[in-house]
């Protein structure tokens, strides 16, 4: 399993309205700007993130994007399957029902498991607000 740089810039998107979660609507030129990302980019992925009703936006000069709940209610899980689809590590853990026609014999399917179990552990365990606030305590040290 790789996460794309949609992914990964979806993430970085969702942190930084979470940094600057003030109530008001922040447009992707501000985030383009903070993130160096393209407003090009960003466009694609606040489609997606918006659709599973994870942003509010608004339209017009004082329009853009802010989170729809709090930023500890989303886990970077959620955020990295938005974007990416299934985290699973081998094709054969995609699906609900392994389709594979190995999965009985298969010597390795139980380490799959269990690789797949130790990231969605990770990924679902971590939310937004608490990446937020490891950011803030590694930029506090580093000064």
């Amino acid at each position: 399993m790789k996460i794309s740089t949609k992914g990964r810039y979806a993430l970085r998107l969702m942190l930084d309205l979470a940094e600057h979660n003030t109530g008001e609507f922040i447009t992707l030129k501000d985030i383009s700007v903070r993130q160096e990302i393209s407003v090009k980019y960003l466009e694609q992925i606040v489609i997606q993130l918006s659709k599973a009703g994870m942003l509010k936006s608004l339209r017009g000069s004082q329009g853009g994007y802010r989170l729809a709940k709090n930023p500890a209610e989303y886990t970077v899980g959620t955020i990295l399957r938005t974007t990416e689809g299934n985290l699973a590590p081998v094709t054969c853990l995609e699906t609900e029902k392994n389709e594979c026609p190995r999965a009985s014999g298969c010597e390795t399917l139980d380490f799959w498991k269990g690789l797949s179990k130790v990231i969605a552990d990770y990924v679902d365990s971590t939310t937004l607000d608490e990446l937020r606030q490891s950011c803030k305590e590694q930029v506090t040290y580093e000064i």
